[in-house]
């Protein structure tokens, strides 16, 4: 069905916007990009393969998390976070959020 994310600053309690976010799919061993863009100001990325179903198998999802800790004016430890998860069922929405702060980071599977 889709894949989508969310990226809440807790150290401010605000969403996360422009934050670059990108999508890709493992395929043998290397990855194949799929998409690129930044979080809007609700800190949302929706529909990050514009319609189109995922396919099954292993995607990554990479926050390029620096320059928006640069912007905040915060020198934060992780220059860049990296999620990887597994497509079982494409006709499903794949939602993954990020929860962030300068020094540490989480996630889970969303609706």
């Amino acid at each position: 069905m889709s894949i989508s994310t969310h990226v809440l600053d807790t150290a401010t309690g605000r969403p996360a916007a422009g934050i670059l976010v990108r999508l890709e799919r493992q395929e043998g061993d290397g990855w194949v990009a799929l998409s690129s863009g930044p979080t809007d100001a609700d800190g949302r990325r929706k529909g990050l393969l514009g319609g189109t179903a995922p396919q099954a198998g292993v995607h990554r999802i990479s926050f390029e998390i620096a320059d928006y800790h640069a912007r905040q004016g915060v020198a934060g430890f992780y220059p860049r976070a990296s999620i990887e998860f597994v497509v079982t069922a494409p006709e499903q929405h794949h939602h993954v959020p990020l929860l962030l702060s300068p020094f540490g980071y989480s996630t889970y599977r969303g609706s």
